[in-house]
């Protein structure tokens, strides 16, 4: 570590020496000086740079737009600025020379962030995708990535469900990994997050207000990502938040209201029905005697009792222009998000502060940024959820009882006699749902900084040569309760669990220093080199506990933990065009993590790129309608080091012991002691590292009317973090965390973007992307096992540990695994008859080899369109996505339209899912390939139109008013609540697998932007 401090040291000591000694440099000649201003306002340009053509002879204007510099009496000066057209003009005899800028048009918006550093879209040699805020989906939009959905080929944005401020899974070309972390790195302004889940937040990108973002840059490709190394695997979203301008100040607004409204809810029965369905199941024979005392006279709807229309408002307020020469924005926003769940609710409050000083004469360019914000959450209580369609809905919500606060409850007692409201609960019976959500208070508080300075030196002896200093810190600081009222029927199952507390902090810190010399020469070779070190230290601590109404519970307990771990990296990139006609781009980084032992701790990532400029060669010079034709090529790799938050993942290559749990101590005459249980470890466990193959091709016509690009990609993953069974008995645990195994995913991109019509008056353009991703296993042990036939994966609700998907070598990932259904001559399922594979006979469903592969949760086609429609003062949007041949386990189906779910002999009813009529079920089938559906969707995201106006009260005052529907629609074959389903955190259990979702809500909103 101290070798790194001195190297940082070193290169800041020689910066230093460099700025002294360059101030007798070009010292002959004569002098000339000016100021450079912008032709359309009349306001100075900091930051110009004016060279002395064909040398490396220059100055950048200070804030006020002035610059001197010493020249020969022949010399011709360039002056240039991103947007601005250059200008060349000749010296002479001059000592002053005034210059106007005008602006580029062909340049304006031309500019793509990539990791450290800029260039011009025509230069990029990657797949990388720019999206910019007119581009952004429109509505009620409370989270960062919500903005993004559809909009990017190749990556695939999925909702958590309809809470309040939920979080999103966001996959970029599929998911390289089987246990490590499949998300995507994200880079607000310069500084990497880190992407685990936060304590008391269901959506750590909640933080960030999205009307203060700009852009996202995708980078996708490895020869795009391998300059961020260890944590690209998965593709990188730069993020940039909006700055401040030269202009004048302006002030804006944008609010909005909202209303969410449940669209679907899963069928079951009324309670006229339920009685009718019990009855004469009672009749024939089918159900106990005893199921017919508990039926009440009610008709309860419990979906409705739960749920309802949420009213949601968002308020942002603005301050941006320059102030004493320096570009500086402020933004304060206020977000109060309900859920359609009764109680869920998020309620955010956050700020920006921006400013861009340069100092030096305008040789030192600073762009500090703060970001913060403070955040209430109500989780409601979700289990509400899947208990509203369960219990029986002849019931009332509230029968009078005083051991439970009045409400319903179902209790022990005599079948014969009266139901007795105050007796004991049925600890395993399903609980009354408006009372889960009245009687749980599950709250957490938390606040969050984003703390960042860039520093750009030029150095004024080499103006070509430019040192760049980023510094940032992100700090995260969580607290939460979750409280369940004594009154609760559930309080007495597990008192200790009744009051939870937990507390988080999270610390972030980064330092980056690189170096960057862009130069052209002869006006044919242009060279852009960066090279720099970069540190990163992660921390985390926090305690979880819980305690008992009886504080002498035994249950009662407080865990604190305290974990860390840092990164550290070289860096190198070089750009290179020959003619503006041919690009190379060369990378590569160096990391070393600390969550690997010392010999395995040190990983090398290279990547490199070509591309050629077709459009400008010769032989298609009178192509005229050719505004763009570019074929790319590219190589590399990227690591993986995320592999989990827990002690054990941290640091996977430790030795570590488990205490042994109070009733498991060992007992030495009359005296028990607790025992350390050692577990699993690999000394030697390293990197992932994912190799990428990409070749593209950019093209546009007509001026750039029409545009779009192909990508063809080929990614392979080997020496996969992995968690595999063990021997018994070589061990006390039998799961270890190593590497092992190897996949591959193979796809095509297409995206395109036409200005179908553009005049003064009408616009219409319209866009839309294409994703094919196909990925398969290649390899699940260290030697290859052709007889080894892989592990299950994808645990379902019902029984324990009951799984309906596996992963094995030659299938793709979580691909399911199931018995073959026989249907009966009438085309009813029989149950619990499969077709004999094997040709064994006997027991069919008790031989897995009778199970076969079937498809994947992953959607094999992706397919988003949006267009945008202008008329005058109006316009008019929408943004709508396709998922073709994704597959989903109907979970609700298997474990809730069964007969046997209609009385439990512990002494209670329950409602069942009206799709029971389709199988006839009576027991649990869960193996059967009945329940697995294809649930290819079309969903229109949102729709909006809006009406602009200026010069309202003032000339000074203009806006736009609009109106949106999100979620507008759904179609699909689906027959459960919801196609789309979230793929949690990673690519591990429960993807593609429907249980108790949280309902998405369509959401009316409308929304106002003033700007003055």
């Amino acid at each position: 570590m101290k070798n790194y401090y001195q190297l940082v040291f070193s290169m800041l000591f020689g910066m230093g020496v460099l700025l002294v000694s360059s101030s007798g440099a070009f010292a002959q000649g004569s002098m000339v000086s000016g100021t450079i201003k912008d032709a359309e306002s009349g306001e100075a340009i900091p930051g110009v740079n004016v060279i002395a053509k064909g040398t490396s002879n220059g100055v950048v204007t200070d804030i006020d737009g002035n610059y001197s510099l010493q020249v020969e009496e022949n010399t011709v000066l360039v002056i240039s600025y991103v947007g601005f057209e250059t200008q060349e003009i000749k010296v002479g005899t001059q000592s002053i020379i005034d210059v106007s800028l005008g602006y580029d048009v062909s340049q304006l918006g031309e500019v793509v962030v990539i990791g450290y550093g800029e260039v011009d879209r025509g230069d990029v040699t990657g797949s990388v995708i720019a999206v910019d805020s007119d581009d952004f989906n429109k509505g009620a939009i409370s989270t960062p990535q919500e903005l993004l959905i559809g909009k990017v080929p190749g990556v695939v944005i999925t909702s958590q469900g309809g809470a309040a401020g939920t979080g999103s899974t966001i996959r970029i070309r599929g998911g390289s990994s089987l246990r490590a972390n499949n998300d995507p790195l994200i880079v607000i302004d310069g500084m990497p997050l880190e992407s685990r889940g936060i304590s008391g937040m269901a959506n750590p990108l909640a933080t960030i207000n999205p009307n203060d973002i700009e852009t996202f840059t995708v980078l996708k490709d490895a020869s795009a990502t391998a300059i961020y190394g260890s944590r690209a695997s998965n593709g990188v979203i730069l993020i940039t938040t909006k700055q401040g301008s030269q202009g004048k100040m302006t002030v804006s607004y944008n609010g909005n209201v909202s209303v969410g409204v449940p669209v679907k809810t899963l069928d079951v029965y009324s309670g006229d029905e339920y009685r009718a369905i019990v009855n004469e199941r009672v009749t024939n024979d089918l159900l106990d005697d005893n199921a017919l005392v508990n039926l009440g006279s009610e008709n309860t709807n419990w979906q409705d009792a739960i749920y309802e229309n949420a009213v949601s408002t968002d308020h942002n307020v603005s301050v941006g222009g320059n102030i004493q020469g320096v570009p500086v924005r402020g933004s304060v926003g206020y977000t109060n998000q309900n859920g359609i769940l009764k109680n869920n609710n998020m309620e955010r409050t956050s700020f920006t502060l921006s400013a861009s000083p340069t100092l030096l004469d305008g040789d030192l360019t600073m762009n500090i940024n703060a970001k913060g914000s403070f955040i209430q959450n109500n989780f409601s209580n979700p289990d509400a959820i899947g208990s509203a369609v369960s219990f029986d809905p002849t019931q009332p919500i509230m029968n009078g009882n005083t051991r439970y606060g009045g409400y319903f409850a179902w209790t022990n007692h005599d079948p014969a006699l009266v139901m007795d409201p105050e007796a004991a609960p049925i600890n395993i019976a399903t609980h009354n749902p408006v009372a889960q959500l009245n009687y749980r208070d599950n709250t957490s508080s938390a606040q969050r900084y984003i703390l960042g300075g860039k520093f750009d030196y030029r150095m004024p002896f080499l103006p070509a040569l430019k040192a760049t200093l980023n510094l940032g810190m992100d700090y995260y600081d969580s607290q939460g309760d979750d409280v369940v009222n004594p009154l609760a029927s559930w309080s007495e199952r597990e008192p200790a669990q009744n009051i939870k507390h937990y507390e988080q902090t999270r610390k972030n810190n980064l330092l980056d220093f690189y170096l960057n010399y862009n130069k052209t020469f002869g006006g044919d070779h242009k060279v852009d080199l960066t090279g720099g070190y970069s540190y990163q230290h992660f921390h985390v601590s926090g305690n979880d506990s819980n305690k008992s109404w009886d504080e002498t519970d035994a249950g009662a307990d407080t865990v604190s933990y305290k974990r860390e771990y840092f990164l550290l990296s070289f860096f190198g990139r070089m750009n290179y065009t020959l003619k503006d006609k041919y690009l190379v781009t060369a990378t590569v980084r160096n990391d070393r993590s600390s969550r690997f032992g010392e010999d395995a701790r040190s990983g090398i990532f290279p990547a490199v790129a070509v591309a050629w400029k077709l459009n400008e060669e010769g032989f298609l010079n009178g192509a005229d309608f050719l505004s763009e034709l570019k074929i790319r090529a590219g190589w590399g790799q990227t690591g993986q080091q995320d592999i989990g938050d827990d002690n054990r993942s941290f640091y996977p290559y430790i030795p570590t012991y488990t205490g042994s749990q109070q009733g498991a101590y060992y007992q030495f005459g009359n005296s028990f002691y607790a025992t350390q249980r050692p577990n699993p470890y690999d000394a030697n466990i390293k990197w992932e590292t994912t190799t990428t193959q990409n070749i593209g091709l950019d093209f546009g016509f007509l001026n750039g009317r029409f545009s779009g690009s192909v990508d063809l990609y080929k990614r392979e993953t080997e020496d996969l973090i992995n968690e595999i069974p063990i021997a018994a008995g070589s061990n006390f645990s039998n799961f270890l965390i190593t590497n092992v195994g190897s996949l591959e995913n193979k796809g095509v991109e297409v995206a395109l973007t036409a200005g179908i019509i553009s005049t003064p008056d009408l616009s219409w353009e319209i866009s839309g992307n294409l994703t094919y991703n196909v990925n398969e296993i290649t390899k699940l042990t260290q030697i290859d096992d052709p007889s080894y036939p892989g592990y299950n994966t994808g645990e379902i609700d019902g029984g324990v540990g009951n799984n309906v998907q596996i992963n094995s070598v030659g299938h793709p990932v979580n691909t399911f695994y199931l018995f073959s259904q026989v249907y009966g001559q009438d085309g009813m399922p029989i149950e619990g008859l499969y077709v004999d594979k094997t040709g064994e006979g006997g027991v069919v469903s008790g031989n897995e080899l009778n199970k076969y592969y079937l498809n994947n949760p992953a959607p094999e086609y992706l397919i988003g369109i949006s267009s945008k429609v202008r008329y005058k003062s109006f316009d008019f949007s929408f943004s709508g996505r396709l998922n073709l041949n994704n597959y989903v386990y109907n979970n609700n189906a298997s474990s809730k339209a069964l007969y046997q779910n209609l009385y439990n002999q512990a002494g209670y009813t329950a409602n069942i899912l009206t799709a029971v009529e389709e199988t006839e079920f009576t027991t649990a089938q869960y193996w059967s390939d009945i329940y697995m559906e294809d649930a290819s969707f079309f969903r229109m995201d949102n729709i909006s139109v809006g009406y602009n106006f200026d010069k309202i009260f003032s000339d000074q005052l203009n806006g736009r008013i609009s109106f949106t529907v999100q979620n507008a629609f759904v179609i699909t074959d689906y027959s459960g609540l919801d196609p789309e389903i979230n793929s949690g955190s990673k690519l591990g259990p429960n993807v593609g697998i429907d249980n108790n979702i949280y309902p998405r809500p369509r959401t009316y909103m409308l929304g106002i932007n003033l700007n003055f």
